[in-house]
C-alpha cells in the first residue's frame, strides 16, 4: 500500500513537470548527440533506469567532426540500478560535453517508478535531480564580442541546478517507446556573458524502437530518436540493427540532412558489450571533416548462471541473464 501511495505521488509530479515544460518552451540545455542512442537510452530519458534486468555501468567517449579545431567531445559515464521490489531503480550519471573554449559537465542521479498496464507492458516514470558545471576558457583561441572588448585570456566559471523526467513505455525483449525532457530548470540560468557562447533551448526528446525474431539465430531492430529544440531543426534519426547469435550486431543510422553512420557491436561476455560507430557527414560539414567516432562499452552486473533473460527472479536472489535485451 505504501508503495502504491509513493508511485501515485511520483507519477502526480512527474506529470506536472512534463506538462509546465511541454507549454513553457522555455530556455535550457541541448544535450549532447549520440549515434548508438539505442545502447545510452540511460543518458537521457530517467524513465529508462530501473528496466534493466541486472545493474549495468555504461561507459562512452564521442569525437565528433575530426579535423575541425575545436569540433565536440563527449565523454558519458552512467549506472542503471533495478531495486529489488521490481518496480523501482536509481541511477547516476556523469556526463562531460566539450565544444570549443567551453566544457560543461552534467552530475545527476535519477530515480524510477515502474508498474504494469498489462499482463507484458511496463510503464516507468523517472526523474533525475543535479547539476551543470560549465567552464569557459577564452585563452583556447581568439574571441570578440562584436561592441564588446575582445574575452582574449577570461575564464567563466558557473553551476545550474537540473531538474530532468522522462518516461519509459516496453516489453521485455519485443519493443519501447519513450519521451523524455532534460531539464525544466530553465528561465534566467544563464547570464549575459554564458548567453553569447552557449545558445541553449528546451529539448525533447523521443525514442522507440522494435525487435523482430526473424529466426533462432538472427534479431532485427527498426529504432528511432527525435530531439526537438525551440527554434531549431528537428534532428532525426533512424536506425536499423542485426543482432546474430546473440552476439555480434550490425546495423546502420542516417540522421536527415546530417550523417550517415556505420554501426558494429560485440558481446565479448555474457555481461560485457563493446559497440563502435562512424558517422560520415552529408552535410557541408563533410567537405571540412572526416566523420566522427563513437564507441561505448556497457557491463552487465549479474550476467552468466545459465538461465534467460525472462526468468523471474528466485526470492533472495538477483536476476542472472545470459542474452541480451537488445535495448
Amino acid at each position: 500500500m505504501q508503495h502504491r501511495t509513493l508511485g501515485s505521488l511520483f507519477i502526480a509530479i512527474f506529470f506536472s513537470l512534463f506538462f509546465m515544460g511541454s507549454i513553457t518552451m522555455g530556455f535550457a540545455q541541448k544535450e549532447p548527440q549520440y549515434t548508438q542512442y539505442m545502447y545510452n537510452i540511460g543518458s537521457f530519458n530517467p524513465g529508462y533506469v530501473g528496466t534493466t534486468l541486472t545493474p549495468e555501468i555504461t561507459g562512452l567517449y564521442r569525437a565528433q567532426w575530426l579535423d575541425i579545431d575545436g569540433s565536440p567531445r563527449t565523454l558519458r559515464l552512467g549506472a542503471n540500478y533495478p531495486l529489488s521490489n521490481e518496480t523501482m531503480g536509481v541511477g547516476f550519471n556523469v556526463i562531460s560535453d566539450q565544444l570549443g573554449p567551453s566544457t560543461q559537465t552534467y552530475v545527476e542521479l535519477a530515480y524510477s517508478y515502474q508498474f504494469n498496464v498489462s499482463d507484458n507492458t511496463k510503464l516507468s516514470f523517472g526523474m533525475d535531480v543535479g547539476g551543470s558545471f560549465l567552464n569557459v576558457d577564452f585563452s583556447k583561441g581568439t574571441f570578440e564580442n562584436p561592441g564588446e572588448p575582445i574575452l582574449q585570456g577570461e575564464t567563466i566559471s558557473k553551476f545550474y541546478p537540473t531538474v530532468g523526467a522522462g518516461f519509459f513505455l516496453y516489453e521485455d525483449d519485443i519493443w519501447y517507446l519513450g519521451a523524455s525532457i532534460p531539464n525544466f530548470l530553465t528561465d534566467g540560468i544563464y547570464n549575459d556573458d554564458v548567453a553569447t557562447i552557449i545558445d541553449d533551448k528546451l529539448q525533447f526528446n523521443f525514442i522507440g524502437g522494435y525487435v523482430f525474431d526473424l529466426s533462432e539465430t538472427l534479431k532485427f531492430k527498426p529504432a528511432f530518436l527525435i530531439n526537438l529544440v525551440s527554434g531549431a531543426p528537428v534532428n532525426t534519426n533512424l536506425s536499423t540493427n542485426f543482432l546474430f547469435n546473440d552476439r555480434f550486431t550490425l546495423g546502420a543510422s542516417y540522421r536527415l540532412g546530417n550523417a550517415i553512420s556505420g554501426l558494429a557491436g560485440f558481446q565479448v561476455t555474457d555481461g560485457t558489450f563493446i559497440g563502435y560507430s562512424y558517422d560520415y557527414n552529408t552535410n557541408p560539414l563533410g567537405e571540412f571533416s572526416n566523420g566522427s567516432h563513437e564507441v561505448i562499452l556497457k557491463f552487465y552486473l549479474g550476467r552468466g548462471d545459465g538461465t534467460k533473460s525472462n526468468t523471474k527472479e528466485l526470492k533472495g536472489k538477483p536476476k542472472q541473464i545470459d542474452t541480451p535485451r537488445f535495448f
